[in-house]
Parts: C-alpha cells; structure tokens; sequence
C-alpha cells in the first residue's frame, strides 16, 4: 500500500497536471523574453520584449538597498521577471560538498526575493552544483539530486513558484543531459512545484527528438531558446532544419508560456531582429 505521504504527492502531482494542461489550452500568446542581466531591463522594455529573465544568484546576492532599488525599477516598467536562471553557483547538490542546511539557507533568500519580481518560474540548469564527482556513484547522485528537488519544491510552494530542471547536453553537464532524462526525473521526485523546461539548443546538441516535447507537455513549463549553430541568437528560420518542427509542436501542444533567449549576442545587434523573427514565427502558434 502506498504511505500517505506517497498517496498525498501523487494527487498533488495529478492536480498540478491537470491544471498545466489548462493552462496550455487557456488561449494566452506565448512571450518572448531574455536571459540577461538586471541592468538590461530598461533596454529589454524599449525594444518590445516581454520580460527579463535575470540569474536568481545574482538578485540573491543583492544588499537590501540594491534589491529594493531593483524592485522599484521593475514595479515601474512593463516588464516582470517572470523566470530565473543560474539558480545556483557554487554551493552543490550532490557529492561530498553537499550541504542542506546551506541549500536551506540560500532558498530562504533566494526565492522571496524571485516572487516579489514577479517570478513564477526557476531553471534549474546550474551544472557546476549537479556534476557527478568522479568515482561518485551515479545512482546516490540521482538521489541527491531528488532528495534537493523535493526540498526546493517544498520551499516554492508557500512562494508560487515552480522549479524548472532544465538538461544541459554534454560536456556542459555529466547527468540529466537530455529532455527525455529531465521527464524521468520530474516524475522521479513527484512533486507538484518541480516540472522541467526545453532548452533548444541543448536538445539538438544531443540529437533529441523534438517529438520529445509532445510527450513531455504536461511537465513543461518554460523554454530557453538559441541558433545551436555557435550557440547565437536566432534571427532566421533558414539557420536550422527543425526550427519549423519546433514551432509547428508548440503550437500542436497548446503552450502558451514564455520562450527566453539564452545565447551569445547583444541586445544592441542583435536584439530587434532576434524578436523580429519569434514574432514571425510564433504568428502561427
């Protein structure tokens, strides 16, 4: 017989599920946004994106003062911070470094802070705080990483934030290096405030089917979004062959959440034109 604890994740996951699926049929637009720093917000709201996406490590690691002035700036603009990145920098999830109560510690400053930005989502994609030592063993890392996913979705909770994991192809990353592993995992750690993101780049690096999105659709809740042809900011449909796929599934699944360029470029070359072709291209969508 399942425990209570079991029984009781397992309808909350089934909810959240059910809820996601909404969600995605709600008929909402899908948004563009950025993975950038804090001091682009101003220059993200003149060129028409939707939102900032900043490094939750680096809104944490603000002084009262800066975080406030931050607040601010961002209660005054059109833009929200409705996802983060880089959610963790140097402390670790797995291996010998390990250290709960230091994770504790940083998700009781780090997530307040991301919802009083509007945040309702955080990748986790942070590789330096996921590899697998070597000689480690693969199988007790998987169940820290569980073990730490379990516990920051119990910290988002109280906050209405999701925790995103998101797979970092090789050599980027030793583990969850696919949208496929990433799926296993959300199910793995059972929780209803962890679900996973696509980031495109990553997929074609590992050869990934895109069809992967279709069967992964009700624990998506984010995409990160670059020209895998040197990591750039997209700015044409010609520059990869399954571009049109991608698009083509966003629209058969219904998503209607935001897309963040995460790639090498500036907002000053290449910014207007990298929105110019996601609005094109998400017209049909």
């Amino acid at each position: 017989m399942l425990s209570r604890r079991v029984f009781l994740r397992t309808l909350a996951v089934s909810a959240l599920a059910g809820k996601a699926k909404r969600a995605l049929s709600s008929g909402g637009r899908i948004r563009v946004g950025v993975c950038a720093l804090p001091s682009d917000l101003d220059q993200l709201e003149r060129l028409g994106f939707d939102y900032l996406e900043p490094p939750a490590v680096e809104v944490a690691s603000m002084t009262e003062a800066e975080f406030k002035a931050f607040k601010a700036r961002v209660a005054a603009s059109r833009l929200g911070c409705r996802s983060f990145n880089s959610f963790i920098r140097t402390l670790r999830v797995v291996g010998p470094d390990l250290s709960l109560p230091a994770l504790e510690a940083y998700l009781d400053t780090c997530l307040p802070r991301c919802r009083e930005l509007g945040g309702e989502i955080i990748v986790w994609g942070s590789a330096s705080s996921r590899n697998v030592p070597d000689g480690y063993p693969r199988d007790r890392a998987w169940a820290e990483i569980v073990q730490f996913l379990r516990m920051a979705g119990d910290a988002a909770r109280p906050h209405q934030l999701v925790i995103a994991i998101e797979p970092l192809s090789h050599p980027e990353s030793n583990i969850v290096n696919t949208a496929g592993e990433a799926l296993h995992l959300v199910r793995d750690v059972g929780h209803p405030n962890v679900r996973m993101i696509v980031d495109y780049y990553h997929l074609r690096r590992e050869n990934e089917d895109p069809e992967i999105i279709d069967r992964a659709r009700n624990a998506i809740v984010h995409f990160h979004f670059a020209n895998p042809q040197g990591r750039r900011w997209p700015k044409s449909p010609r520059e990869d062959a399954e571009y049109l796929r991608f698009f083509q599934l966003l629209k058969d699944i219904g998503y209607h959440g935001g897309i963040s360029i995460e790639g090498k470029g500036s907002l000053e070359q290449d910014g207007q034109a990298s929105l110019d072709f996601f609005r094109k291209e998400l017209e049909v969508v």
